[in-house]
């Protein structure tokens, strides 16, 4: 599974690792819910650990993990972290998205 993120997002990521106290099994979770005004959303965490049947990426010395699910609709997905006038925040840009929404954490496929 292709997976990028941004050098800012990697900063933030890692950022938000050491603020929680990030243990070498820590990791950044990627997943994608029913739900959004287009279908899907986006939701990232920071999780202690994989769960059994995570898929284990590292990236920039990032663990990332996704769920068999999510997986499906993740290949390709880029992830970075943008501050605008509107806020912060991660932003999707996914090749498996027919369409989105304006928030940008909601997509169809």
């Amino acid at each position: 599974m292709e997976m990028t993120l941004t050098p800012t997002a990697v900063q933030m990521v890692q950022g938000f690792l050491d603020q929680h106290g990030g243990t070498p099994e820590a990791g950044l979770r990627v997943s994608v819910m029913p739900g959004g005004c287009s279908g899907f959303q986006y939701e990232v965490d920071i999780d202690k650990a994989p769960e059994g049947d995570d898929e284990i990426l590292l990236r920039h010395g990032l663990r990332i993990f996704v769920d068999p699910f999510s997986a499906q609709y993740l290949d390709g997905l880029e992830i970075d972290y943008v501050t605008s006038l509107m806020g912060s925040g991660f932003a999707f840009r996914n090749p498996q998205a027919a369409g989105g929404c304006g928030c940008g954490s909601s997509f169809t496929v």
